[in-house]
């Protein structure tokens, strides 16, 4: 590793910032704010600006200015819209990306009002005392939930500048558990964004790289990769690499043929998903250099999941795209679960897959 400023400690406070701030698709201006003020205040590239859809895009110029890599990782999060407000002050939700709506009620949650002021609550529903045994064997529909901020009725949810269009997401705080994991909120994929940053920091320490890198930090995502589509097409790269999580299910109950990854492995590699088939000189450069660094990964096993290099790899006349992910449990939950050590091996690949010392031509 070429560098002594990064380290496990470093990459852990920026995924803890990350985590923390709310950005749910097409409501991305929190974590917006903060990547670009990590990249300005810090000089972290050579051109940055924010497009008509909200993406940040970036340039780190190289000595080679045809051969263009992208890196993309998406900014936003699943979450919920508010639908309805109810005279007594109770508000009724749509969701917003994939939950998975066994998990939702009693869940805590988290909004943010047009003003910017921050409100928590909980989701809830006709209480289990009230009803029947047959109604408590069913799963509750999402139209049936209600979300609990606290006030008392229509006229003070308004006065507090809560409305219809209002957004949050489920929460819980950002905690380390044993064994280098942390636990925390909207990893998916603040996780590919912590990768991008600390990628750009090694790329202001060593001036001497050939490919230019081309940086998308993505809106919406999580509702159909609609920010890969204009950011792609705005930077027009020549190959491209897409920055996630993924699911690891090396938990009880999943079969080893059915488990995607494992938490522990490395950076996982996707050779196909449900949006794209990986180009295989993509992927060949990554194990090869990986090998030649000595990086452990693995590969994902498909056809799981789906990324933005759904979007990137048929941008114009077709663009060489793969994915690498930091493997994470509970994805899409409000307690994400990854290693802090598969996040630095993460950033360990994708700076090798730049600097290329197997030299592979695409």
């Amino acid at each position: 590793m070429r560098s002594e400023t990064l380290n496990i400690e470093s990459i852990k406070d920026l995924q803890e910032k990350l985590s923390s701030l709310i950005g749910v698709s097409g409501h991305e201006e929190d974590v917006n704010n903060f990547i670009l003020n990590e990249i300005e205040t810090q000089e972290l590239a050579d051109n940055v600006w924010i497009d008509s859809l909200g993406n940040i895009l970036a340039i780190k110029e190289g000595n080679n200015k045809d051969n263009r890599i992208l890196l993309d990782a998406h900014i936003d999060e699943i979450g919920f819209m508010i639908s309805h407000i109810e005279k007594k002050g109770f508000l009724r939700f749509v969701l917003i990306g994939g939950f998975d709506t066994r998990i939702l009620l009693g869940q805590s949650v988290i909004l943010k009002s047009n003003t910017g002021k921050i409100f928590h609550g909980i989701i809830g529903s006709k209480p289990p005392h009230l009803t029947s045994l047959e109604e408590r064997k069913k799963q509750v529909e999402v139209s049936n939930m209600y979300i609990d901020i606290g006030l008392v009725s229509e006229e003070q949810v308004q006065d507090n500048n809560i409305s219809i269009g209002t957004t949050g997401t489920l929460y819980s705080p950002f905690e380390e558990f044993p064994n280098g994991m942390i636990r925390g909120k909207a990893f998916d994929d603040r996780t590919g964004c912590n990768v991008l940053l600390q990628i750009m920091k090694l790329l202001k320490e060593n001036e001497q790289y050939n490919d230019t890198v081309l940086f998308n930090f993505a809106v919406q995502e999580e509702i159909g990769g609609r920010g890969a589509v204009t950011g792609t097409y705005a930077l027009n790269p020549t190959i491209a690499l897409a920055i996630e999580n993924t699911t690891a299910a090396d938990v009880p109950g999943i079969r080893e043929s059915e488990n995607p990854v494992d938490i522990g492995k490395g950076p996982a590699i996707t050779v196909a998903d449900r949006s794209m088939i990986s180009h295989p000189k993509i992927n060949k450069r990554i194990i090869k250099n990986a090998e030649i660094e000595n990086i452990p990964y693995q590969i994902k096993k498909p056809l799981y999941g789906g990324t933005d290099a759904g979007k990137i790899h048929i941008s114009r006349r077709g663009v060489p795209c793969s994915v690498v992910s930091v493997p994470c449990r509970y994805i899409h939950s409000p307690t994400s679960l990854l290693k802090l050590q598969d996040l630095y091996n993460t950033i360990r690949l994708i700076d090798a897959f730049i600097k290329n010392p197997a030299g592979i031509k695409i």
